[in-house]
C-alpha cells in the first residue's frame, strides 16, 4: 500500500495488524482521487472508519488543508499514527479514536465545515452506513460546505439508497467487488421538487 500522488507520492504505508481492517485498494483510491480532482487541494477532508488512514493521508499529500481521521479500533488508530509519523506529517490533522459518531457530533458543535467526506465501514456493517449517512444528511447545513462531496465505499452488490436527508447520490463507480457512491447536498427547494 502506497501514497499515489502529491507530496508523499510512492511512499509506503503500513496496514493495521490482523484481518479486521480491509484497506481501500491503491487502484480504487486512485479512481476516487481522479474523480475528486482539484477539490482536494485546500479542502477540509474527513476519513471515516479510516483503517490505515491511507485515504486521508492521500488527501494531505494532495494538498488538503486539514484532515480528520475517525477510527476506534486500536490497531488501526496506531497504524494511522505510525504512518503520519513515518511521513513526518506534524500538523494539519486530528485523530478521533472514540469513533465516527464522536467526531461528527464534535464537528456540529465546532461549526467547522467540511468539503469532502469519505467513509468506508466494514462492508457488512449496513447499520453503520445508514447511521453515518443519515447523520450527515440531517446535519448537512451544519457540517458540510454547500458544494461538499460525500463518498461512501461499499460492496458492489450492496447498493446504498439514493437519498439521505439533504444528500442525494449523483454518481456510482464500480471496480471489482467494490463501489464508490458519490453524494452532494441538495437545497430544500430541490428536495421538494425531487419528492413531488
Amino acid at each position: 500500500m502506497r501514497v499515489i500522488a502529491g507530496e508523499f507520492r510512492s511512499r509506503q504505508l503500513q496496514a493495521p495488524r490482523g484481518t479486521a481492517t480491509r484497506p481501500t485498494s491503491d487502484k480504487l483510491r486512485e479512481t476516487l482521487f481522479n474523480v475528486l480532482g482539484a477539490r482536494v487541494a485546500g479542502a477540509n477532508f474527513i476519513d471515516l472508519y479510516a483503517g490505515s488512514g491511507a485515504v486521508g493521508i492521500e488527501a494531505i499529500s494532495r494538498g488538503a488543508e486539514f484532515c480528520w481521521f475517525a477510527e476506534k479500533a486500536a490497531p488501526a488508530a496506531a497504524a494511522i499514527r505510525a504512518n503520519l509519523r513515518a511521513l513526518k506529517i506534524a500538523g494539519g490533522y486530528a485523530i478521533e479514536d472514540r469513533g465516527v459518531a464522536r467526531l461528527l457530533s464534535g464537528l456540529v458543535k465546532s461549526a467547522r465545515v467540511v468539503n469532502v467526506v469519505f467513509l468506508d465501514p466494514p462492508y457488512e456493517a449496513v447499520e453503520e452506513y445508514a447511521r453515518t449517512m443519515g447523520f450527515l444528511g440531517e446535519h448537512a447545513a451544519e457540517v458540510l460546505a454547500q458544494d461538499a462531496v460525500v463518498v461512501a465505499e461499499h460492496a458492489r452488490k450492496a447498493e446504498l439508497v439514493e437519498r439521505y436527508g439533504e444528500l442525494m447520490r449523483y454518481r456510482v463507480l464500480e471496480q471489482g467487488d467494490a463501489a464508490l457512491s458519490f453524494y452532494k447536498r441538495v437545497s430544500e427547494s430541490a428536495s421538494q421538487q425531487v419528492s413531488e
